[in-house]
């Protein structure tokens, strides 16, 4: 047999599709602890060291299940091709991740939440990550909602659809992975908008958003309205678009609310987010929630979306929206903090352009999932214990 390589959205599309295959990871024991491939469905997927291989060839390859093609990653393809290489001379169906983990950590899957006559809007799911972004569509000109630092993947998207990127927004300051919307804007001039209520500490050339002003295309198009929604951050924002769709940023999850403790300000920002998820609560329950962040692929549709009516979401998290005064929201906030990884803090002042990093340490900063709901099940996710 010839070992082969393939793409991240190979992965991923083998992944969606259940094919028959195991995933090997070779990086060490503490790399694969912090950050490794996950898909929509259940899947093999086994860790062995590449140094294994070098000690002891026939040990390692008998810890492989046996039957099934073999996938192979690693951090930057050196020891994937090594392994390959290996399990190709025992005969194994073998092919090793381009590019190593950081391309699947980039990973942008496009997916289409609507179309209308005069507008399409897709999410961008980031597997790695748990994240998503979206694009909206109308004419020849494209808006954006928190794009991550896959810049390539943007541009190429829109070209492909003969659009231009015109405007790009931040529902708030990210911690979680550096965002894109800065060097978007600085690549293609769109305007980036971003809430005054994060970003004017910081080195951006943004335009300030208000509550309630509306967005539009050049020509015709659907409105895009802005809400502000505080308490993940105090800048957090929403964008209601066409009335029929609400980005909510790390405001509303389709299970669980963006955790208020990033900041160092528990108590503060979870007074800020009670008054906001009141406020939501008041909203049309047929307007559909397309969050910035996923706890896992249990929460898509059966179209691999994620995307669910606020009406549902209440149901899904009345443990949540239940709660009817603010201290006992604090005292929920309180009992489900958990540490947000050291990473965080670099990446705020990243996203700030208050500090520069180099594409290698931006690489190694925006892996792993993220840390940003609030609730007893993300708490359990993270720990250990779901």
């Amino acid at each position: 047999m010839a070992l082969y390589t393939y793409e991240a959205k190979d992965l991923f599309r083998w992944l969606a599709g259940r094919t028959d295959m195991v995933v090997v990871d070779v990086r060490n024991a503490k790399d694969f602890a912090r950050f490794q491939v996950e898909g929509p469905y259940p899947f093999p997927l086994v860790n062995i060291s590449y140094y294994d291989f070098m000690e002891n060839e026939e040990e390692a390859v008998a810890r492989i299940p046996q039957g099934s093609a073999v996938r192979i990653v690693c951090a930057k393809e050196g020891s994937a091709r090594y392994v390959a290489e290996i399990l190709d001379r025992h005969g194994i169906d073998v092919g090793y991740l381009q590019g190593g983990i950081k391309t699947w950590g980039n990973l942008l899957v496009p997916k289409r939440v609507a179309g209308r006559g005069d507008y399409e809007l897709f999410q961008f799911i980031r597997p790695a990550k748990g994240s998503c972004s979206y694009g909206l569509i109308s004419g020849k000109e494209m808006m954006l909602f928190d794009p991550s630092r896959n810049l390539d993947f943007y541009l190429d998207f829109a070209a492909d659809r003969g659009c231009t990127i015109t405007k790009t927004f931040e529902t708030h300051l990210q911690a979680d992975y550096i965002a894109g919307s800065r060097d978007i804007a600085r690549r293609t001039g769109a305007v980036f908008s971003a809430n005054d209520n994060d970003f004017k500490t910081s080195n951006n050339p943004y335009t300030p958003l208000h509550d309630g002003e509306v967005h539009r295309f050049g020509l015709g198009g659907p409105p895009v309205r802005v809400l502000f929604t505080p308490g993940h951050t105090p800048g957090s924002t929403s964008f209601i678009i066409d009335e029929r769709f609400m980005i909510s940023g790390d405001t509303v999850f389709i299970d669980s609310v963006g955790r208020p403790d990033l900041g160092g300000k528990a108590e503060e920002w979870a007074g800020m987010l009670f008054a906001s998820i009141q406020m939501v609560k008041r909203l049309d329950r047929d307007l559909k929630i397309l969050p910035g962040h996923y706890i896992d692929w249990n929460e898509a549709d059966e179209e691999l979306v994620f995307v669910r009516s606020l009406g549902e979401i209440l149901e899904r998290n009345r443990d949540i929206y239940e709660i009817d005064n603010p201290a006992a929201f604090v005292a929920f906030v309180k009992a489900n903090m958990r540490p947000q990884p050291e990473e965080y803090a670099v990446i705020r002042l990243v996203n700030a352009n208050l500090r520069e990093e180099e594409d290698e340490r931006q690489e190694e900063l925006d892996l792993g999932k993220n840390e940003c709901a609030a609730s007893a099940s993300a708490k359990a996710r993270e720990t250990g214990g779901a």
